[in-house]
Order: C-alpha cells, then structure tokens, then sequence
C-alpha cells in the first residue's frame, strides 16, 4: 500500500482533526503537523512520488496550490472555486436564483440600483466573490452599505473586491458533503452561526440533491466539499468550497481519509 502524508494545521480544526488524525493512521498513512514557519518562506518538499494531501486555513490551502510545491496538494484551485466561475453552470440548484457580482465600491456607490437590478430594495446578501473570503456573507441594509460594513480594511484593502450581491433568503437547516471524482462520500449538518456541527441530522433530500450535483455538474476540483441549504421547505445548493481549507464537521473521518488516500494515489500514478 503507498503511504500518503496527510499535513494538518489542526489548531483551526482542534475536533474534527482529532478524529481525522486517528483515521490516517488507522488506515496506515502519516500525520505531519504544519508548521506557522513554513508560510515565511517555503514549504518543505517532500518524495515526488509520495502523495502529499493538506487541510487547514484556506490561506494556506491557496499558497500550497499557487506554488504547487506538493501533489495533489489542497485541492485549492482561488480562481475555479470563485463564484462567478461556478454560478452559472449551477443554475438550477443554486438558492440565489438572482445575483450580480460587482466591485465593492460600485456596490456602495450605486447600492439602490444593484439593488433594484435583482429586484431587491430593502435588504441585499453580500459576500465576496472569492473562496478565500476575505469577509463572511451578511445582510445589509441598502441604504446604509458602506466599504467599512463589508470590514474593508481589516483582512483586504482593494476598494474593488468583487462582491457577490443576492436577494435575501430565509435558510433554514445546512449541511456539508465532501465530494470525491463525483461521488458523495461522506456528510454533515452543521449550524451556520456557531460553525460547528449541529444536531439537525441526516436529510434524504439534501442528499440527493448532493448526489445529484456531483455527479452532473463540472466540478471546480476533483475533491471538494459542497453546501445544502433548506430553504421554505426545498433544499438548494448554497455553495462550494475547496477541501483543502473546509471544515469538516461531523463527516465520517474513515469515507473521507479513504477516498481521498484513493484519489491521491490514483493521481501519482497517472
């Protein structure tokens, strides 16, 4: 069996890691814990014929991509995880029927017409176009959206962040599914406002709904990890995210150690 090296920033993850962490070595793979200096400068590198698999801050889950230091690395290609790149092929699973992606300053400039323009007047979702999310999604009052109310200045500075503007939706459960070559292999409901797994459980809808997703659509990456939202009583996709920097909540640590050991291995060798 090829070992794969798992490297863990764990102190972001500390509950779900734990049980990752065992399932990796259960499955006889190595655990490498990241180290805050390797950000400084360069990541260590590694036999090119080991598979290298990450997960951790969604920083540095794009730094290992940019620099393609390891392989297949943290499944973190910024640009094909954007939302203007999978929007539209998504369409007609996606809970924001309606939406525009506009720079942030012509938002606040012009807020009553981006509004207007998804037939919005009061009330608009905001969130960054960017799977790196340099500011978390909110609702915001039309007439008092500012670059300060979209937390400009404290983890970016470009007045023109493309932003993803959506009528307000009314979300009810969420859930997380990782996704392997297409195939659901394990899933979690999560709460949206604590970021931690909720007791909402299991949902054959929302997992068919997965299912149908993966297994139809051009996925941005080969291993990713894919939201369900509830939604006046219909589930809908609410987005995606790279792997490499996702919590994974409640998802079965074995399936997902596994699948992702498989696909690794898999890609070495071609």
């Amino acid at each position: 069996m090829t070992a794969i090296i798992w490297i863990l920033e764990s102190e972001l993850f500390p509950s779900s890691h734990a049980r990752l962490r065992r399932a990796i070595n259960d499955a006889g793979h190595r655990v490498v814990e990241s180290r805050d200096d390797w950000w400084l400068d360069e990541p260590p590198q590694f036999d090119q014929q080991t598979p290298v698999v990450f997960h951790g801050s969604l920083g540095n889950a794009a730094v290992i991509e940019m620099k393609a230091n390891w392989s297949p690395g943290s499944f973190c290609p910024v640009n094909d995880f954007c939302c203007t790149a999978w929007y539209p092929r998504a369409s007609m699973w996606l809970l924001h029927r309606d939406w525009r992606c506009v720079p942030a300053n012509d938002l606040v400039a012009n807020a009553a017409d981006v509004a207007s323009s998804i037939g919005c007047t009061d009330r608009i979702f905001v969130r960054p176009d960017s799977p790196l999310k340099p500011f978390s999604g909110r609702v915001l009052d039309v007439d008092s959206i500012s670059l300060k109310a979209l937390d400009h200045g404290f983890y970016y500075e470009d007045e023109t962040l493309p932003v993803i503007v959506a009528p307000v939706a009314n979300v009810g459960r969420e859930w997380r599914f990782v996704i392997v070559d297409g195939q659901v292999i394990a899933g979690s409901s999560y709460d949206a406002e604590t970021r931690r797994a909720s007791s909402a459980g299991e949902d054959s809808n929302a997992l068919d709904l997965a299912e149908e997703i993966a297994s139809s659509m051009e996925p941005p990456s080969p291993v990713y990890v894919l939201d369900i939202c509830e939604v006046d009583d219909e589930c809908r996709l609410l987005e995606l995210n790279p792997f490499g920097g996702a919590d994974l909540y409640d998802c079965d640590p074995q399936a997902i150690v596994k699948a992702v050991s498989d696909h690794a291995i898999r890609s070495i060798k071609s």
